[in-house]
């Protein structure tokens, strides 16, 4: 496989240039109407952040192995010379992202795993840091790009592309863009929608670089009323082990309390606020 860099590495610098800017302009521009930082709060999302990575390494092991065993497979073979492989490349990319953040949001098993991200009742470039430690969920997404013939190297690549512009997102510093800017790519404001707790919010705005795919399949939703972060039932904690699994623990305990069998695969497949009526209303989103 070719040996690129990571762009993630290489942003890292950035990443703590901008989080340090960021403090700074809270500090000396504060705004009534933004949550801004606390710092136990950021110290959680920066440890969450340095876990996952000592758990991507493994991720990233599995994810080559898979990609290159389909790319094997594969009866095509594009060319990465090709500027056209590329652009198929984003685009299919883009559109995989999508399907796999709406899926780890309608899923609540996957939603375990990705409910550490919307954790924080705050809204900061150490929010984008706050990454589960269950990467594996996301691992079938990608190999249908594999298996049109698209090296595993390049999936990876843009995988950390993606994953650079959407720290850029979690900012609340940052209003509308431009009307055609909005309209095509993700933005902070489509984003500050997405991680609301606010009903008329949840489950909105799932693009990663894009926003098309949202308002092609119906889940599109602008910034209106003003944005509520964290979960419709905060967890209240910041201990990054407790944040990591809390939802694992609760969906075990859904599991172990069911009456049927029915009722325990309906809640690690159906949606994260799903309990048979008896039991009245699920947990919390």
């Amino acid at each position: 496989m070719n040996q690129i860099p990571d762009p993630v590495l290489y942003a890292i610098p950035v990443f703590l240039l901008c989080i340090a800017l960021e403090v700074a302009s809270f500090r000396y521009l504060p705004d009534d109407d933004e949550r801004g930082y606390e710092t136990r709060d950021a110290v959680t999302s920066v440890s969450m952040g340095l876990g996952s990575v000592f758990v991507g390494v493994v991720y990233k092991l599995l994810l080559v192995a898979v990609l290159s065993v389909a790319y094997v497979l594969s009866p095509f073979e594009l060319s990465p010379s090709n500027a056209w492989t590329w652009v198929l490349l984003f685009v299919a990319d883009d559109l995989a992202f999508y399907w796999y953040h709406r899926s780890h949001h309608e899923v609540r098993v996957l939603w375990a795993s990705h409910v550490v991200h919307h954790s924080s009742r705050f809204y900061n470039f150490t929010t984008a840091l706050r990454q589960p430690w269950t990467p594996i969920t996301g691992l079938p997404f990608w190999v249908p790009l594999a298996l049109l013939g698209v090296p595993p190297w390049m999936i990876l690549f843009q995988q950390s592309v993606s994953l650079v512009y959407q720290f850029f997102l979690h900012t609340e510093r940052i209003g509308t863009l431009p009307r055609p800017v909005e309209w095509v790519f993700n933005t902070p404001s489509h984003h500050r929608v997405h991680h609301a707790s606010n009903t008329r919010y949840l489950d909105r705005n799932y693009g990663g670089v894009l926003i098309v795919w949202d308002r092609l399949f119906g889940t599109f939703e602008p910034e209106g009323e003003r944005v509520v972060y964290g979960l419709t039932r905060n967890i209240d904690t910041y201990n990054p082990v407790r944040v990591a699994f809390h939802e694992f623990a609760a969906l075990g305990r859904d599991v172990r309390h069911a009456r049927t069998w029915r009722h325990r695969a309906a809640h690690v497949v159906r949606g994260p606020g799903w309990a048979p009526v008896r039991d009245g209303a699920g947990p919390g989103r």
